[in-house]
């Protein structure tokens, strides 16, 4: 059975490149019938975030990505974990990381390193100067064991190094790159247990994916240049390595990779603006990799029935935010009213506005063609939740018009709207037909006449058509606000 994983680290929020990460391995368990797992990689405790856990477990979930296996909330919001293969936290591991790492000293496979950091920064500098590599120069690999000893002793502070062959390459079958080499000169001996007993990334990730019996790893391409060194620790073990899929980078409009500075990277972000989970799922999952050439809407399920690994572009992935909002005002088009009011509400309750059901139910329905997300709606239609509109009186005569002749337009529409009776507003079409038909009797011009009565119904320039609005206020809030409107042209 295939298993994947995604392993990411408690170090702030989640990334929308991690998000992409989870979901093609979710993908490809699904369309597989394996297992995704979720593991937290901790052992970096200078970068933990506090809460950090829970919040990449709650961003998970809301966009609907589901591991088998791993940590997960509970009801109360507590951490649990479901599987067979835990602990799946890798603080709650540390006596397995160096159980191993003891193997790796034992074998010649590892060894101690007793650099200080500023003999470490002065190699460095000295590289750089002279356009060499920067890498460490294998400084204590001659060191025999008990000079080792001698200086544990001592209390002098040590690092764990992985001592990788001096000549040769590393060469690996990438799926989605292909063959892939690295000459083993120019790998660095990579540091595996630091100076506090925690073990690296490099260590704990290859022991744990072995013994979770990972058989894909499917990760971001910036671990592409460690993997000759994992491949190493494996070949150190005597164990078989997992097929490894490097997916390509995000980057922004201008190619640069994805950053905050143009931008923004977090889910938690695009959670915030109102971004739809289903509408993200779909974006991210087409970074990179498109099931067919003349479709760009999928569901969940058609994006795993179609994954495949060797379809993945090599070359990074442009995360242009139009096409985001365009995937989600397609999503949004599709909604039910009832599920754009519970989708919309918090974002109302946010900007303070307590509305009555049955008018949040008519404000979505009316803007739900024309925003691009949930956090849009409360602005876009705010007009319609407060008692007295303040208007522009310039703005309320349309363009090749004046004061006075609007003043009259919406005299006379307000007498014909006085002599409906409150079930005409409760179709917009119909009220529209209506209202055309005696505007062509008076002899009035439509521009005349809809500009300043969509003017008084939303005080704004740009707003819905005005039988959508009457619509949504009613009869009686309808006449109010016209009535408001000609009192500020007097």
């Amino acid at each position: 059975m295939f298993r994947v994983r995604f392993a990411p680290s408690p170090t702030g929020f989640l990334h929308i490149g991690g998000l992409r990460t989870a979901l093609y391995n979710e993908l490809f368990a699904l369309h597989h019938g394996g297992v995704f797992v979720l593991r937290i990689e901790d052992t970096d405790r200078a970068r933990y975030v506090e809460g950090a856990v829970e919040n990449l477990l709650r961003t998970l979930a809301w966009a609907g990505v589901q591991p088998t296996e791993g940590p997960y909330l509970d009801e109360a919001g507590v951490v649990r974990e479901r599987g067979e293969y835990g602990p799946y936290v890798q603080s709650a591991r540390l006596d397995l990381y160096r159980e191993y790492a003891e193997k790796l000293l034992a074998s010649g496979h590892g060894y101690r390193c007793f650099c200080t950091p500023e003999r470490l920064e002065e190699v460095k500098t000295g590289q750089a100067a002279a356009k060499m590599p920067v890498m460490y120069d294998r400084h204590c690999r001659s060191l025999s064991v008990e000079d080792g000893d001698a200086r544990m002793k001592d209390g002098a502070s040590w690092v764990l190094r992985l001592r990788i062959p001096d000549d040769g390459a590393t060469t690996f079958v990438d799926a989605i790159r292909g063959e892939v080499s690295f000459q083993n000169a120019l790998i660095d001996d990579q540091v595996l247990v630091k100076s506090d007993g925690f073990p690296t990334y490099h260590l704990a990730n290859v022991v744990d994916d072995h013994l979770m019996q990972i058989t894909h790893v499917i990760r971001g391409e910036e671990w592409l240049p460690s993997t000759p060194k994992h491949l190493l620790l494996y070949q150190a073990f005597g164990w078989e390595a997992p097929m490894f899929a490097h997916l390509p980078l995000l980057l922004n409009a201008d190619r640069s990779k994805l950053s905050k500075r143009q931008g923004d990277v977090a889910v938690e972000d695009y959670k915030n603006k109102g971004y739809l989970p289903e509408a993200i799922v779909n974006f991210v999952a087409l970074l990179g990799w498109n099931p067919t050439a003349d479709r760009e809407v999928y569901t969940k399920g058609e994006l795993a029935a179609e994954f495949a690994l060797e379809k993945i572009n090599k070359s990074g992935a442009v995360c242009a935010i139009d096409k985001l909002n365009w995937l989600n005002r397609e999503y949004l088009k599709e909604m039910s009213a009832d599920e754009l009011v519970q989708r919309a509400s918090p974002f109302y309750v946010e900007q303070g506005i307590d509305a009555p059901a049955a008018l949040l139910e008519k404000a979505v329905t009316l803007e739900q063609r024309r925003v691009s997300t949930l956090a849009e709606f409360p602005e876009a239609t705010a007009f319609l939740f407060t008692d007295r509109l303040e208007y522009d009186p310039a703005l309320l005569a349309a363009k090749k018009s004046d004061a006075a002749t609007a003043k009259s337009r919406l005299e006379g529409l307000l007498a014909f709207f006085s002599g409906l009776s409150d079930e005409s507003f409760s179709d917009a079409k119909s009220l529209e037909s209506l209202t055309i038909a005696q505007v062509a009797a008076q002899g009035w011009t439509n521009s005349e006449s809809l500009w300043p009565l969509r003017v008084a119904l939303t005080g704004r320039a740009m707003s819905p058509g005005p039988f959508e609005v009457a619509w949504a206020l009613g009869k009686e809030k309808t006449i109010a606000r016209i009535t408001t409107a000609i009192q500020t042209l007097a």
